[in-house]
């Protein structure tokens, strides 16, 4: 395969489409934007190539664009020919796989999106604070959610699986670990582990040189 062209930036949601293409050995290059809430230039760039300027955006060798990090992950594990992050079809995980990608995707993800910058949704300054943190409590509840349907060592059992890339991923994001730690150990054991893994280590130092 030529190389795939991912558009991304530090420690942001291009990390889950990024280990991904490091697991599966597949030719990329990364090219980072600035911070898309503050740098109106890199919203524009962006823009030309994926109209809700986000990220992961990933450009294929032909020109077609992929975005949304979940139909990544499903195109993805077809083009690698591979289940080892996505069960087959036919596959016991496979319907519990697919549910809680896109809980996690459908729901948790947007907390997010609405949060990160509450003055693009709540125009009143003043009721800003209190959306975020309702949005806040949102994704609390939803982790704990996660983290009562998460088997051991992974959340399918005993296969990893892209899911435990999104959970390493996303419990560096807030509330932050402490709270992760407290609220959420089945979720903070998983990431734990895959945070281990000697093929993503690199990956996740670039990401997360902090820890």
């Amino acid at each position: 395969m030529e190389h795939l062209t991912l558009y991304g930036r530090q420690g942001w949601g291009s990390v889950l489409a990024e280990t991904q293409l490091v697991w599966y050995g597949m030719p990329y290059e990364l090219r980072s934007v600035g911070d898309l809430f503050a740098d109106e230039e890199a919203q524009r760039e962006l823009e030309k190539i994926n109209p809700a300027v986000q990220v992961p955006t990933l450009v294929l060798p032909d020109g077609g664009v992929m975005t949304e990090s979940g139909a990544i992950t499903l195109w993805l594990a077809e083009e690698a020919e591979s289940s080892e992050l996505v069960p087959e079809p036919g596959a016991a995980e496979r319907t519990q796989f697919l549910r809680w990608l896109f809980f996690v995707t459908s729901n948790i993800y947007p907390v997010y999106t609405y949060a990160d910058d509450p003055s693009r949704f709540v125009p009143q300054e003043s009721a800003q604070p209190a959306f975020a943190e309702r949005m806040g409590d949102r994704a609390k509840k939803l982790y704990g959610v996660l983290n009562d349907e998460a088997a051991a060592p992974w959340f399918l059992g005993d296969r990893f699986s892209a899911l435990d890339i999104y959970i390493c991923a996303m419990t560096h994001w807030r509330p932050g670990r402490p709270w992760f730690e407290e609220n959420t150990p089945n979720l903070v054991a998983i990431a734990a582990a895959a945070k281990a893994l000697p093929k993503l280590a690199e990956v996740w130092a670039r990401n997360y040189p902090d820890d």
